[in-house]
């Protein structure tokens, strides 16, 4: 390659970093805008579900075209436009002061995101074969660590400056983004010439591919795992005695608990995938993530609990890492870009769903049994991939490509 892979990766490291810190800002004081400063005074949770959701649904739905805008004009290309966009919606935020407009802002927030799986598919196409994964893992640590501190930056922003400047803020942080991606991410040339394909035959083409769709399917349902436990945690923290004055900072603590983990471990198991397959670290990554769920269930202190947060977090570390790498592993470079965008609808659809179906089932159910509904979906997750033998099958696939 003629340009070193490692400073391409220290450069998307941080444009994602900022993206995700960006994107998960107004997490905090989300409510507290449409009540304070939009006026929405009757249905309050309705409007912050939608508010929330209506951003991952569009942008699932969008995503597969991305990809194959991707595939054929570069992944560069799609990180500027995705980062000056979504840096000039979130400016217009500070404007708003109509609800409605507010959605709608919302909805093209996610119609035009995708710096995140543009950046990762650009990590995963630019850099030698046998240090993707390791690659690939160490990009997860942008996203987790951008996530953990974007709420506290949100919260205190918004605290000491209003909401209004909080998404100033996060205009700035995009912004920052979308020059970086500018001026220094660097891509290999590629064919422009070819014809863009659409995205129903991109669909027909990834169907073909079992063990991409298994991975797909893998994603959505990890992510769908993490998601669904979103907004019973701080209800679970209330339940176990933890005053309402601290809930927030206490939840906050317990969220932090698994992108920390993350961070540390992510790297770790991006090597040992890389030395003895990523199919065997996504088979570890589930059970102890799934055990680690159930194991929350006896638990009834908040120090306890948020220690195997934690512990749950060093493995869960290892899924979607390896997920990403084994896509690398059996889709051709020129189809990357839109199975990454596949890939970003499905964990779209996921995020969007998790929070519904944990706050019905919160309703429904005590909370402490639905970390044992999380732990037996992440462990079922686990057997499909023993029974599948993925490490053997993308073997036999590059194989017969070489």
């Amino acid at each position: 390659m003629n340009f070193s892979w490692k400073r391409n990766l220290v450069v998307l490291w941080i444009g994602v970093f900022f993206c995700s810190m960006a994107y998960t800002i107004s997490i905090p004081f989300l409510s507290i805008f449409l009540t304070d400063d939009l006026g929405i005074t009757n249905n309050l949770e309705l409007w912050s579900g939608i508010s929330f959701g209506i951003t991952f649904l569009a942008s699932a739905l969008i995503s597969p075209f991305w990809g194959s805008l991707a595939d054929k004009y570069g992944r560069k290309p799609m990180l500027i436009r995705s980062g000056f966009s979504l840096a000039a919606l979130y400016l217009l935020n500070y404007f708003v002061h109509d609800p409605y407009i507010f959605l709608i802002v919302r909805v093209l927030q996610g119609l035009l995101a995708g710096f995140v799986p543009a950046a990762i598919a650009m990590v995963a196409t630019n850099t030698p074969e046998d240090k993707t994964g390791y690659a690939l893992s160490i990009m997860s640590t942008a996203g987790a660590t951008g996530s953990i501190l974007g709420p506290l930056i949100g919260g205190v922003v918004s605290y000491y400056s209003g909401n209004r400047n909080a998404f100033l803020f996060s205009a700035v942080m995009v912004l920052v983004s979308a020059l970086i991606a500018t001026f220094f991410a660097k891509e290999e040339n590629f064919d422009r010439s070819a014809p863009r394909s659409h995205v129903s035959d991109d669909i027909r083409e990834a169907r073909g591919n079992r063990i991409f769709i298994t991975l797909v399917l893998l994603a959505g349902i990890s992510t769908f795992s993490v998601m669904t436990l979103e907004p019973l945690i701080p209800i679970y923290l209330l339940d176990m005695g933890i005053s309402k004055s601290s809930a927030s900072l206490s939840s906050g603590i317990v969220f932090s608990a698994v992108g920390i983990a993350t961070v540390i471990m992510a790297p770790q198991w991006g090597r040992i995938g890389s030395r003895k397959g990523f199919g065997g670290v996504l088979f570890i990554g589930l059970i102890g993530g799934g055990i680690g769920n159930i194991l929350q269930f006896f638990v009834s202190g908040y120090v306890e609990f948020a220690v195997l947060r934690f512990a749950y977090g060093l493995f869960y570390a290892g899924v979607l890492p390896s997920v990403n790498a084994m896509i690398v592993q059996v889709i051709e470079p020129s189809f990357r870009g839109r199975a990454f965008g596949l890939n970003q609808a499905a964990t779209q659809l996921a995020t969007m769903a998790g929070p519904i179906i944990g706050g019905l089932l919160g309703g429904l159910i005590p909370i402490r049994w639905v970390f044992i509904l999380n732990g037996g979906l992440l462990l079922v997750a686990a057997l499909l991939v023993k029974s599948r033998k993925l490490d053997a099958q993308i073997v036999a696939v590059r194989a017969v490509g070489q």
